[in-house]
């Protein structure tokens, strides 16, 4: 790959799940044979770190050598994934901003990119007319994600095409609920979706998962990588260009 890949996955607003999207995202990249690394900012705990203790380090973001820590190493691995705890995201995008990193990717030569979680509230749209004025370099994702049965309001064509499009090219991604005890017991089991519909317990020892629970999980996880399939997630690392090519 030509360059680096950064993707930012975070919400100003807590409680809308997304540290569940960061592990399905890096279940997708693995499945897909991409060499990916992450970077926890749940300081000094992390949560992520516990379903992918093998790729990921957890990280103060507001911290100027944690900030080294990823950034100086950029190209270590295909893509960084950099899961932002909530409160820090317009921070972080500022701090971005700031070390020359959103210049860096207007040049093209980073590939940049945010998966933003809504909340299911007006305030999101808040959040995106905030964070817009970062992301006019970078691929945008807008992604619903149905925990704990949530409901999100119905934008009007108006208001949606009012902040929509400040945003070019930005896609929008459905995560589905999980059956809530096929959900909590992979949060016991502590390992990734795929490790949990493996079979595989942590350190990939045989495990004695449930059958049904299991078979939940492959079927979210399979919907949720299709509506990553669908917003063309892979041509953040590699364009689709350069994907048929390779192909012939």
């Amino acid at each position: 790959m030509a360059k680096p890949v950064v993707i930012l996955v975070g919400a100003d607003k807590g409680g809308v799940g997304k540290t569940t999207v960061t592990r399905a995202l890096l279940d997708y990249f693995i499945a897909h044979n991409v060499p990916v690394r992450a970077f926890d900012t749940e300081a000094p705990k992390g949560t992520l770190s516990r379903f992918h203790p093998d790729i990921t380090d957890v990280v103060d973001v507001s911290s100027t050598a944690d900030q080294m820590k990823i950034f100086d190493t950029l190209g270590a691995t295909d893509v960084t994934v950099i899961d932002v705890r909530a409160g820090l995201l317009a921070t972080t995008l500022r701090m971005l901003r700031d070390i020359g990193f959103l210049e860096t990717a207007k040049k093209n030569q980073i590939s940049f990119a945010m998966f933003h979680i809504l909340g299911p509230s007006i305030a999101s749209l808040d959040e995106i007319a905030e964070t817009s004025t970062f992301m006019s370099d970078a691929n945008y994702f807008l992604v619903k994600n149905f925990i704990n049965n949530t409901t999100f309001f119905e934008w009007d064509p108006a208001t949606y095409n009012n902040y929509f499009k400040k945003i070019k090219g930005a896609q929008e991604i459905t995560v589905p609920k999980l059956n809530e005890m096929a959900c909590e017991q992979v949060e016991l089991a502590s390992v990734s979706y795929v490790s949990f519909v493996a079979n595989k317990g942590v350190g990939g020892v045989p495990a004695s998962y449930s059958f049904v629970l299991r078979g939940y999980v492959r079927h979210w996880l399979g919907t949720v990588w299709a509506d990553f399939d669908r917003a063309h997630v892979m041509d953040i690392v590699t364009p689709e260009v350069q994907r048929k090519v390779a192909a012939r």
